[in-house]
């Protein structure tokens, strides 16, 4: 099982130490990454995204429901207190908050889901079913948050936004559904639920770009990793705690008290247990926002992750038996 997991991260850390070299050597201008974020933020990952949750039945997701309601609750609650941590006690900045909170609330699902849910259950439709719900879970319930603060603290430092409060949801609400990372997975969800079928042709014309998706943001996170220099302080430690076995074991509360079958509950510990994702550190980038402890996050939890995830494999294992 290990050797399956180390087998999972290795394209991780491989496709982020190019990133990271090709930054050092200078082939690639790692103080300016602005393009390659454009390519990113707002075409790879939404056609990704947007082709994943498109091509998932409604019937199938909502037959996940269980599975959506321990994802969200698991998310929400590590990004709640996280924050809460962060900007309290640690006296962090909200934009940086915001961007190490993502970091750690939503797992790596893109990356890993698959590779680790079919070691456990095997390759299947439902194997698939239960990642792309996991992505649109995390795409559309969990990114805003982390867009919402990112866009009002920009908003408030160009003066172009004042108030606090509910009366600035609105408008954040708004600008935030229609960055393309957002925008890119709802219309896949609202299609699905509608009944509207997307064309093969269309899904077909995405594919090279989704394919490219995961590939370029790993790239782009060693590209921006470069250009810093990693340091382990308390903020680390506790965001790769609560990554790594905190929020595991708050999925794990979450399926005790609504009683969730066994099946359904060993993937949502499992995609939680999943080290931390990388969509925080790309998202502070494209609004201008370096934060180091999420980057020192995203690295450490990856690693601590290959001994994480055996042992909550092995604690699970008799679940399904």
């Amino acid at each position: 099982m290990t050797y399956v997991i180390i087998h999972a991260l290795t394209p991780i850390f491989v496709i982020m130490l190019l990133g990271f070299w090709a930054g050092k050597a200078k082939m690639v201008d790692n103080k300016n990454v602005s393009l390659l974020n454009i390519f990113v933020m707002d075409f790879a990952l939404p056609a990704a995204l947007f082709s994943a949750t498109a091509r998932t039945p409604w019937s199938g997701i909502v037959d996940q429901w269980s599975l959506i309601v321990v994802l969200t609750l698991s998310m929400w609650i590590a990004y709640g207190a996280i924050y809460l941590i962060s900007t309290k006690v640690f006296k962090k900045s909200a934009q940086d908050s915001a961007v190490l909170t993502l970091t750690v609330a939503l797992p790596n699902f893109a990356a890993l889901g698959l590779p680790i849910l079919g070691s456990v259950f095997g390759s299947s439709s439902s194997t698939s079913l239960a990642v792309a719900v996991s992505i649109a879970c995390g795409s559309v319930l969990m990114t805003p948050f982390c867009l919402l603060i990112l866009e009002r603290e920009k908003s408030r430092a160009a003066g172009t936004i004042q108030g606090n409060g509910l009366s600035l949801l609105p408008v954040l609400m708004w600008r935030s559904l229609k960055k393309p990372i957002v925008l890119g997975p709802l219309l896949g969800v609202i299609l699905s639920a509608i009944g509207i079928h997307v064309p093969a042709l269309v899904l077909h014309a995405i594919k090279p770009m989704g394919i490219a998706a995961t590939g370029a943001a790993l790239f782009l996170t060693g590209v921006i990793l470069s250009a810093r220099t990693l340091k382990i302080n308390k903020t680390v430690i506790v965001a790769c705690l609560t990554k790594n076995l905190i929020q595991p074991f708050i999925a794990w509360g979450l399926i005790i008290a609504f009683g969730i079958s066994p099946s359904v509950a060993v993937t949502a510990i499992l995609m939680i247990a999943l080290s931390a994702g990388f969509f925080g550190v790309v998202f502070g980038n494209r609004f201008g926002v370096q934060s180091p402890d999420a980057e020192a996050t995203l690295l450490l939890s990856s690693a601590l992750s290959i001994i994480t995830l055996p042992l909550f494999i092995s604690m699970t294992s008799g679940m399904i038996h």
